[in-house]
């Protein structure tokens, strides 16, 4: 036989092209079916099936031998032929004849035209000389593979018989046979150990498969791609060593043979049990074999790339479809990013920035969550550079910044665009998402979505429902690891984000950032004021940052540091443009955010409140203490999502630097507000009592509210507070005893007709209170400023009441002298004759219990 014939359809097999000048070019040039004459080989066509012809379809031979014709066109409708492949050896004398084994399913025509059958060709070329321009070497092996997909349904569409069932195993058998042997002779030539394993182990898969199974025709899909797995570890480790392992590839294939055993052990474990030996339901056994495919579709993924495969395979092809498809990536416009720098002063992060980068190498989705200024946006800059995610990732670590953008008017185009340019290539066409992942496929890669806030909250309706699809999309890339960092907490759907909160720095790391930019001529004696303050701050680090640099380029002292944040708070943190020199820049773009501006007034007046109560909004009282804010809640889970507040302890809360900005920029709760604040706190101060119930456990959760609306409205509207004072002082005394900040509020009351009596009742609540505290000194302070206002007022009884409290408190001291002194002064007063009798007694009880135990203390001198 001196020429080879092959039959096919071209509309079909657009990339089977004809040879030019009788050259191979990774295709064979001429096919024949097996005889050893042609004339016998037509005899036994026909013979075959002498009526079978390919009906409306055009059939091209590449020969220049037409004699065959007639026979190529009389192929049955289902047929196994023995083919062989002529081809001359370079390194022999004489020609080689190479065994092939093809499976050939030719088309079978449907009733209607309009169905033509659809037809997947896969041509796959095995063995050690394989390459374009190369010639086959001994047992090289070509495999054919036709596979005709038949209709279903149809006007003509009948049930296969059990015969042609029983031909179509036999057929996949002899190609599992096929597979096998390639398959291993591919194992024997690849350089690397953990292919060689993959190879047995499919080869092993496909063994039991075509020794044992009884439906063999429903493996020919996983043979397929066992093949496939064949091709690419040849093709992919060619040229490799074990060194080269340790990158993308070393990953790759350690996910192939995780699935390839996963698969083996499935189909071990089957053998053991007798599975093989008994019938078994073709649904189940299907279910499982799809479930397989499955798998390994899902690590074959990673090897469709030619940087990882080495193979001339167009990465427009694979990704985006037919051949002339332009809308695809511009390699020759591709420019490999660097990432950014990592910050030259971090402080306070070591073990986050450890538990981060673990996760990171675990394949886990981050979402780093906090305030402006938090630091989120370095901590993802540091992990980019650590040792272990440059190994993993070596260049392909993108940092994506949606900073400068707006949300009220981004787009998903601006979206991809700026995604695209982070990964150093340019978008055309109209699937940008297709683009970016098969730029992505290439090889691990981790992604950093930074300022995600921007698009999470995109005010376009169209954006905000497809660039969180995109995102999980991407996400869904096996190798790609995306960190988000973000002041929302909107994150992407359908992703699986490991979230992290933010939080401050330490106190030790907070004063270490400090310093470093701010230096006195005496950090000794600043330390001290300087830790206040950076508490005050709550170890914010961008307030921190511009703090110091205030301090250090106006060349203040800490004395006038600590001035300047007392007198101007948060307009000490605004020394520059933008958000790394401003917190109220900082502030503006949360602020300004979609999600703030649809809450309107109310979303405003709920910032404010928080800001204007130290301890937050307790969220179980919400709706009593703003009963007119009805979507208080909702209110509330907004601002909890774009990272204004914070939840605590039951509390809705705001950072100390957020509330110093809001304090300062926006205005004080209406009047309506203040007033339902005030009317909710105050009858709970007015209906406590001695015994702990509902409103005594109001009282000790938010003392520190009632404590500062009492203090708001004593400088504000006194007349209306200083019972609301004296009520909330008892409350403490008897449930939550601590010192007041009420004091020096209630000492400079000013004194007048009307308010002397008011005054000198919070006093006396104020020095009971200390009392309980065991604050001695405070207590009798206290006392005597109430007997002055009684004085004033001719209420001689209450005078006398505070002179022995005050000669008690001496006594207690053990100051015994002092106590009969005062004791004895007062009935020398111009009070003393103003007492009623019972009076006069108390005062002498206690002279005569001043003056026992002063005897007491002579005596033991004397003695």
């Amino acid at each position: 036989m001196e020429h080879l014939y092959m039959a096919f359809d071209p509309s079909l097999y657009p990339e089977f092209e004809k040879p030019t000048n009788g050259k191979t070019s990774g295709t064979p040039s001429v096919i024949s079916i097996s005889s050893s004459s042609s004339s016998s080989t037509s005899s036994a066509a026909s013979t075959v099936a002498p009526t079978a012809r390919h009906r409306g379809r055009t059939t091209i031979v590449i020969s220049s031998d037409e004699e065959n014709e007639d026979m190529l066109n009389a192929w049955p409708d289902w047929t196994t032929m023995m083919l062989y492949y002529k081809t001359k050896g370079t390194s022999t004398p004489s020609s080689l004849w190479i065994h092939v084994q093809v499976t050939v399913q030719t088309a079978v025509q449907c009733a209607s035209s309009r169905e033509e059958i659809s037809k997947a060709y896969r041509y796959v070329q095995l063995g050690p000389g394989h390459g374009q321009g190369r010639t086959h070497r001994d047992n090289a092996v070509i495999h054919i593979c036709c596979a005709i997909s038949h209709p279903e349904n149809g006007p003509h569409a009948t049930k296969q018989s059990s015969s042609a069932k029983q031909f179509q195993d036999d057929s996949v058998t002899q190609l599992l046979g096929v597979t096998i042997a390639a398959i291993n002779t591919t194992k024997d030539l690849v350089p690397i150990a953990l292919a060689k394993g993959i190879l047995g182990t499919i080869a092993n898969i496909l063994t039991i498969a075509q020794s044992l199974v009884k439906n063999k025709s429903d493996f020919q899909a996983i043979a397929d791609k066992c093949e496939t797995i064949r091709d690419i570890l040849e093709r992919a480790t060619k040229d490799v060593t074990e060194d080269d392992l340790r990158g993308y590839l070393g990953h790759a294939l350690s996910q192939l043979n995780k699935s390839v055993n996963r698969i083996n052990s499935d189909v071990a474990s089957l053998k053991e049990q007798g599975f093989w030996h008994r019938l078994l339901s073709v649904t189940i056994d299907r279910d499982q074999i799809v479930g397989w495919e499955k798998d390994l579709d899902q690590v074959l993924v990673l090897f469709r790339t030619e940087a990882i495969a080495g193979i001339a395979i167009r990465v427009e092809k694979l990704a985006l479809g037919p051949r002339g498809n332009t809308h695809g990536i511009n390699d020759i416009q591709y420019r490999p990013p660097v990432p950014p720098s990592p910050p030259s002063m971090f402080y306070g992060r070591g073990d986050l920035i450890t538990e981060l980068t673990n996760l990171v190498v675990n394949d886990e989705h981050i979402a780093l969550i906090g305030p402006g200024g938090m630091g989120k946006s370095s901590l993802a800059k540091t992990i980019l550079h650590e040792a272990v995610i440059t190994e993993k990732f070596t260049d392909r670590r993108y940092f994506v910044t949606y900073d400068g953008m707006d949300p009220s008017t981004i787009t998903f185009e601006a979206f991809m665009t700026r995604f695209a340019e982070a990964l150093g290539i340019e978008l055309a066409g109209t699937n940008p998402v297709q683009q970016i992942s098969t730029c992505l496929r290439s090889a691990s890669a981790l992604v950093v979505l930074d300022n995600a806030e921007t698009f999470e909250e995109a005010g376009e309706s169209s954006a905000l429902r497809e660039i969180p699809q995109a995102i999980a999309e991407i996400a869904c890339i096996p190798g790609v690891i995306l960190i988000l960092t973000s002041r929302s907490r909107r994150s992407a759907p359908n992703v699986p984000w490991i979230t992290k909160d933010i939080p401050p720095l330490d106190s030790n790391s907070a004063q270490e950032a400090f310093f470093r930019i701010y230096r006195p001529a005496s950090r000794s004696n600043a330390d001290k004021g300087i830790t206040n303050l950076l508490q005050d701050l709550e170890f914010h680090p961008l307030s921190i940052n511009l703090l110091a640099n205030a301090a250090q380029q106006n060349g203040w002292s800490p004395v006038i540091l600590l001035e300047r944040w007392k007198d101007r708070h948060s307009a000490v943190l605004d020394h520059g443009e933008g958000k790394l020199q401003s917190l109220s820049f900082t502030m503006q773009l949360s602020l300004s955010s979609p999600s703030i501006q649809k809450l309107g007034e109310e979303g405003r007046l709920v910032l404010a409140v928080v800001a204007f109560l130290p301890q937050g909004l307790n969220e179980a009282l919400s709706k009593c203490i703003l009963p007119s804010t009805l979507q208080i809640d909702t209110i509330c889970d907004i601002l909890w999502r774009q990272s204004l507040i914070y939840r605590q302890g039951g509390f809705v809360k705001m950072l100390a630097p957020i509330r110093h900005y809001v304090r300062d920029s926006l205005p004080l709760p209406d009047s309506i507000c203040l007033r339902e604040i005030r009317t909710f706190y105050y009858r709970t101060v007015q209906r406590c009592s001695k015994e702990r119930d509902s409103h005594a456990d109001i009282i000790i959760s938010d003392h520190l509210n009632i404590e500062h609306v009492v203090a708001f409205d004593l400088a504000h509207i006194p007349e209306e507070t200083y019972r609301a004072c004296w009520e909330f002082l008892e409350c403490l005394e008897w449930h939550l005893p601590r010192p007041t900040s009420l004091t020096p509020a209630i000492f400079n009351i000013i004194e007048n007709s009307s308010t002397r009596t008011p005054k000198a009742h919070c006093l006396w609540y104020l020095g009971w209170l200390y009392i309980t505290l065991s604050q001695h000194t405070e207590a009798m302070k206290a006392f005597n400023a109430v007997g002055a206002l009684n004085l004033a007022t001719g209420n001689h009884g209450i005078v006398a009441e505070c002179v022995s409290e005050c000669a008690d408190i001496y006594r207690c001291q053990g100051r015994f002298v002092q106590s009969q002194q005062v004791l004895e002064g007062f009935q020398r007063s111009e009070s003393w004759e103003y007492l009623s009798e019972p009076t006069k007694a108390q005062v002498w009880y206690f002279l005569d219990i001043a003056r026992m135990y002063t005897f007491a203390t002579s005596a033991d001198e004397l003695f």
